[in-house]
C-alpha cells in the first residue's frame, strides 16, 4: 500500500522498524537509512525473513540536506519517519520539503549547543508545508505524543473544558547498572539537568532542576518519587486544549540515578560546552555518552514496568470531573517482542501508528501539526491493537 523511509537505527528506530514490519498491510515497503549502514543491514537481515514488508537500507548523513534530499527523491516514499537526533529535525524537514514528502518525528527540534526545548523552530514551517500540500506531524512518541492524543481524547469524549493536566511518566524498570539512561544519554541528561517549568494561567513558571518533588503510587509499579521537569508538550497542549489553567509534567527517578547525575554535573561531565583536550575539541556530555551503556543494550537486563499517563481535571455539564488515562508496559514483554526495553517501545509504537494514520488518510492534512490537533479516536484504537493498551479511571489519586 505505502512506502516509508525510517531515518535512524537506534533503540527507538528498532521498535519502529519491527512494528512497520508487523503492519505490512500499510507499510508494504520501508527503507532504513542511517549514518551507519551496518546497523540498518542488521535490522534487514533479522526481519526480512519474517515479514511481507520489503526492506531496503542506505547510508545517509541526515545533517547533509542535499544528500538526504537526493536519497528521499530516489526512494520516493510517502512519509519520512524521523527517529534520528532532535538536532537534525530541521535538516530532515528541509529535505522532505525539497523532495515533496510527508514528515513525522518523536521529539521537538533542539539546538546542539543549547539545552532549549520549544516548538517555535518547527512551527515556523507551517506555511511551507501547507503550500506544498504536505503533512508534518510533530512529537509522535509517547511523551510527547500519546499524552497529546490522550488529551484530545479526553477533551472530545469526557469534558466541556479541561482546566488542569498532570502528565506522569513513571519508569519502574531496573537495568542493574549503577547509572545508565533508558534513551539517548545526551538527550536524557540535557533534559533532566535543565531547569524545570510548568504553565499556569497562560504563563511559564520556572523552577530549579528537581526542585519540586512529589510521591505517587503508580498502578503496576508502586510508590515512586517523581520530579517536575520541563517537557515540550506543555507548550502545545496549553494552546490546543480548551480551558487550560495549569499543566505540569512529572518524571520518576531513583536515588542512585540522581546521586550519580549530581556527581557528574559537579565534575563538569554533563556540560555541552566544548573543551580542548590534547589539542582536540570535545564536548564532555558527548564523551560521557560514549562511555555509558548503549540504551539499545539494556533490553535483555531490564525488568519491571512503566506507567505513563495524564490526570485531567475539568468540567462537564457545569460540574467538576476527574479522569486518568494511562498505559502500563512491561520491559521484558517488550524485549521478547521487539528486542527493546519499554522506554524505546513506548516511543516507537506511537511513531509507527502516527505514520500509519498519515498513510491511510486519517491524519493527512497540509501543514505542521502536533498530535492533539488530529482526531484521537483511530489512534486510540490502534494503541490497543499494536501493543500499548490504555486504561482509564474516574477517581484517580490527584497530585497536589
Amino acid at each position: 500500500m505505502s512506502r516509508a523511509m525510517i531515518i535512524g537505527a537506534g533503540g527507538v528506530a528498532g521498535v519502529v522498524i519491527n512494528k512497520c514490519c508487523q503492519n505490512s498491510d500499510v507499510f508494504t515497503e520501508i527503507m532504513i537509512a542511517s549514518r551507519t549502514k551496518a546497523k540498518c543491514d542488521a535490522f534487514k537481515e533479522k526481519l526480512q525473513p519474517t515479514t511481507k514488508t520489503v526492506i531496503t537500507t542506505a547510508q545517509v548523513d541526515a545533517d547533509n540536506v542535499e544528500e538526504l534530499t537526493a536519497l528521499i527523491k530516489s526512494y520516493n516514499p510517502e512519509i519520512v519517519i524521523n527517529v534520528a537526533l532532535p538536532y537534525q529535525d530541521l535538516h530532515i524537514m528541509d529535505a522532505c520539503l525539497a523532495a515533496g514528502v510527508n514528515y513525522l518525528d518523536t521529539a521537538n527540534y533542539e539546538p546542539e549547543d543549547t539545552a532549549k526545548f520549544e516548538y517555535s523552530w518547527q512551527w515556523a514551517y507551517r506555511e511551507r508545508f501547507e503550500k506544498a500540500g504536505l503533512t508534518a506531524i510533530l512529537g509522535c512518541g509517547f511523551d510527547p505524543g500519546v499524552t497529546g492524543v490522550f488529551s484530545a481524547y479526553a477533551m472530545k469524549h469526557q469534558f466541556d473544558e479541561i482546566n488542569y493536566i498532570d502528565i506522569l511518566d513513571c519508569n519502574g524498570g531496573d537495568h542493574g547498572y549503577p547509572f545508565a539512561t533508558n534513551f539517548n544519554p545526551e538527550i536524557n541528561i540535557r533534559e533532566v539537568s535543565a531547569n524545570g517549568s510548568y504553565i499556569e494561567d497562560g504563563k511559564w513558571v520556572e523552577t530549579k532542576p528537581m526542585e519540586i518533588k512529589r510521591v505517587y503510587n503508580f498502578k503496576g509499579v508502586g510508590e515512586k518519587d517523581m520530579y517536575l521537569l520541563h517537557h515540550e508538550e506543555l507548550e502545545s497542549l496549553a494552546l490546543n486544549i480548551k480551558g487550560i489553567k495549569r499543566i505540569r509534567f512529572f518524571m520518576t527517578f531513583g536515588q542512585s540515578y540522581l546521586t550519580h547525575l549530581k556527581c557528574l554535573e559537579d565534575v563538569g561531565m554533563t556540560s555541552i560546552k566544548p573543551i580542548m583536550y590534547e589539542g582536540k575539541e570535545i564536548v564532555p556530555l558527548q564523551f560521557l555518552k560514549a562511555v555509558l551503556p548503549d540504551p539499545a543494550s539494556l533490553g535483555p537486563r531490564t525488568v519491571g514496568k512503566t506507567n505513563i499517563g495524564c490526570i485531567f481535571i475539568g468540567k462537564k455539564g457545569g460540574k467538576e470531573k476527574h479522569y486518568y488515562l494511562y498505559n502500563i508496559c512491561d520491559h521484558q514483554e517488550c524485549y521478547k517482542e521487539v528486542g527493546s526495553q519499554a522506554i524505546s517501545y513506548t516511543t516507537g509504537v506511537p511513531a509507527m501508528i502516527g505514520a500509519a494514520m498519515v498513510l491511510t488518510g486519517k491524519w493527512k492534512k497540509p501543514g505542521v501539526y502536533n498530535v492533539e490537533e488530529m482526531d484521537p479516536d483511530p489512534f486510540m484504537e490502534n494503541l490497543n491493537k499494536w501493543g500499548l493498551p490504555w486504561h482509564e479511571t474516574f477517581d484517580p489519586e490527584l497530585v497536589d
